[in-house]
């Protein structure tokens, strides 16, 4: 299809494996066991029309936030950073104030869904941390599996003014072909103005190695739904995304979901919403 607008890939990763660090990957998962870093980027997006990025932490240390952000203030490519920062720490104040002096810090994440409590977001010391981050100007990526949404409506509502941003559209069952009741509650928490949700992580959701855009097409069209153009945005979810196809394959998905709405619309899920979710500047001179 004719692409009308550049984009921005709102969600990816990049680490330099090893071992002890990316335990979470599954035997299953080998094709992620090695190094992607951001030449290997650049290769994967090259003929895709995509001229900035958020890079997303995949480690819980703040090295990772570190190591991130340096590599933002190198590349311009990279337009910004959603770290990790202890949010149940005592001194969670003191480590935001370090990295958010930092202008490419634009969120925080904690990878809520391999929490063994299901309830971990309702924690008083996490909520603690949470409220510190409008001070801040940062938003927070939320990272659950769908039967995580009854208590992330909950743990929302405590924080009406914060920007939340909802990453791969909490991770239905698109393999078993399942819409309720994640449909439902998806519906329901796109009632709150200050959440956002990531286009992002569905192809690793459903059949890995036989899934088609119409498997997906359902999922899409509920959020788009609930949320509106104006609050939906694009994120690869690479390299993850390889354990079930290309980055242009996804790409393509995603742009022939989009083909029949507006140019104005494309380019607000392509670019505008994250731009406007993640306070990233509109124009910068890219390397």
């Amino acid at each position: 299809m004719e692409l009308l607008t550049s984009t921005i890939d709102a969600h990816h990763h990049l680490w330099d494996f090893n071992e002890q660090d990316y335990v979470w990957m599954s035997g299953e998962m080998t094709v992620l066991r090695r190094s992607f870093l951001l030449p290997d980027l650049q290769t994967a997006v090259r003929e895709s029309g995509v001229d900035g990025t958020v890079a997303v932490q995949a480690r819980q240390m703040t090295v990772e936030t570190e190591w991130l952000l340096d590599l933002a203030g190198r590349n311009d490519f990279i337009r910004g950073v959603v770290g990790w920062v202890p949010l149940t720490a005592p001194d969670a104040g003191t480590h935001l104030e370090r990295f958010a002096a930092d202008s490419k810090l634009k969120g925080v994440r904690h990878v809520l869904h391999d929490e063994p409590d299901d309830f971990y977001m309702l924690r008083d010391d996490f909520n603690r941390g949470i409220s510190l981050l409008q001070s801040f100007q940062l938003a927070y990526d939320i990272l659950i599996f769908e039967r995580h949404l009854p208590q992330t409506l909950e743990f929302v509502d405590r924080h009406p003014a914060q920007v939340f941003i909802l990453d791969h559209i909490a991770k239905p069952r698109i393999k078993a072909r399942v819409l309720s009741p994640w449909r439902e509650r998806i519906q329901e928490l796109a009632k709150r103005e200050n959440i956002y949700c990531k286009v992002s992580g569905m192809a690793t959701e459903a059949d890995w190695k036989s899934w088609t855009p119409s498997d997906l097409r359902p999922y899409f069209d509920v959020v788009l739904a609930a949320f509106g153009p104006k609050r939906l945005m694009f994120g690869s979810d690479w390299p993850v995304l390889t354990l079930a196809g290309s980055y242009e394959t996804w790409i393509d998905t995603f742009r022939s979901f989009i083909g029949e709405l507006s140019e104005d619309e494309q380019q607000c899920m392509c670019r505008g919403t994250a731009i406007a979710a993640y306070r990233l500047a509109a124009d910068q001179g890219l390397k």
